[in-house]
């Protein structure tokens, strides 16, 4: 398998400071194991004692809460690993004694969960962690070991496949169709059907379809719980949850100076293309598809975010319309700057800015990302 640099190595150096937790936090299979180990390899500091959640045996070794069991596991040790730390009952105030006893100690948890470590880690760290998130790969990612020929070559599979690392030992087209499948029910619906509360797991692969089909649209919690003969509360439950297990995320509308702004409702993208393919069972190459333009524009929201994450840029993102139908696809509000985006996958001619748009944030940067020039947009 294709073994691919990934962007947040100085971001992660970075934040991992003594006597406080660094969580890792991703979706299942995007290669948080793998990262950890290689930067584990460059440690050169001090030993390092590595843990697995899933083990009960490693579990049992924090369970006994204590400054003498915990001195006596790190002596010797200035590194704890904790992979699938989520799996460990209180592992919250675990970690809280350990940083606070034990001087110069450096600790790395990981989970697949934001949900559940969030849940767990949330109080008992206050002050005392960094959260860095891993994503599937991100073209970012891919050019550090191909050229723009094949960058550009790979833009179609991108577009319908997504980002998983693992894709790339599947050079077979229905293999990676199945690989896609197995990850969207065994990792990621999994994920939510642990959690308490849900039972129902045809209800939430129904709400899922349901926007897959509506990328690029607002979305009314009102009429998909119509749809799916559930309450407005739990849709925006299940979607709370589904966004906290990386599987899609929200984008609200922007508005500052104008009535007739849309603000209330809100879209919602994939993480990942190929997961949100898997849904709607659709591989078909671009030239047999009527959702080409869905496509591009999950593919760049998804391309932006990690971007933004991995660069460390801090800018809140919207979309914005108006009631007579201006819109753009992509705001970025960062300090006092504010810059907007039309997402074209085919530029036939180059769009202005909607002239309300103009009118009201005449200091705003205007720009149209297509097919020609989006590399540069997501850092790739």
């Amino acid at each position: 398998m294709q073994i691919y640099p990934r962007s947040i190595h100085t971001v992660f150096e970075k934040k991992l400071r003594p006597n406080k937790v660094l969580m890792l936090i991703g979706p299942r299979r995007v290669g948080k194991t793998a990262f950890i180990r290689h930067f584990i390899s460059q440690w050169k500091s001090e030993e390092t004692l590595i843990l697995n959640g899933d083990d009960v045996l490693d579990a049992a070794l924090i369970k006994e809460r204590s400054v003498a069991n915990y001195t006596r596991l790190m002596t010797g040790k200035g590194l704890l690993v904790i992979d699938e730390a989520q799996h460990i009952p209180d592992i919250g105030m675990a970690l809280k004694l350990i940083v606070d006893s034990i001087e110069g100690i450096h600790v790395i948890a990981t989970g697949s969960s934001a949900f559940d470590l969030h849940q767990q880690l949330g109080e008992p760290l206050v002050g005392r962690k960094n959260t860095v998130y891993l994503f599937p790969l991100a073209q970012m990612e891919f050019k550090e070991l191909e050229g723009y020929k094949t960058t550009l070559e790979k833009r179609e599979e991108r577009l319908i496949f997504g980002g998983y690392p693992e894709l790339s030992q599947y050079p077979d087209w229905k293999d990676k169709e199945d690989y896609l499948y197995q990850i969207m029910n065994n990792y990621l619906l999994k994920d939510i059907l642990m959690i308490d509360g849900v039972k129902n797991s045809e209800k939430l692969y129904s709400l899922l379809r349901l926007i897959a089909f509506q990328i690029g649209k607002e979305v009314s919690l009102e009429e998909l719980g119509r749809q799916l003969g559930m309450s407005k509360n739990t849709v925006e439950r299940y979607l709370d949850m589904l966004s906290k297990v990386f599987v899609v995320y929200r984008i609200g509308g922007f508005s500052k100076n104008l009535r007739k702004e849309i603000v209330k409702s809100s879209r919602w993208y994939f993480f990942d293309n190929g997961v949100r393919n898997a849904l709607i069972q659709n591989f078909n190459r671009l030239n047999l598809r009527s959702d080409v333009g869905e496509l591009w524009e999950n593919y760049l929201a998804a391309e932006r975010l990690k971007f933004q994450s991995y660069t460390q840029i801090h800018c809140n993102n919207y979309f914005w319309r108006t009631y007579d139908q201006q819109e753009l696809d992509w705001i970025e509000e960062e300090g006092d700057k504010l810059r907007s985006y039309e997402f074209k996958y085919t530029l036939n001619k180059t769009p202005k800015a909607p002239a309300a748009w103009a009118k009201a944030y005449p200091d705003a940067s205007f720009e149209v990302i297509h097919s020609g020039n989006y590399l540069d947009w997501i850092g790739g």
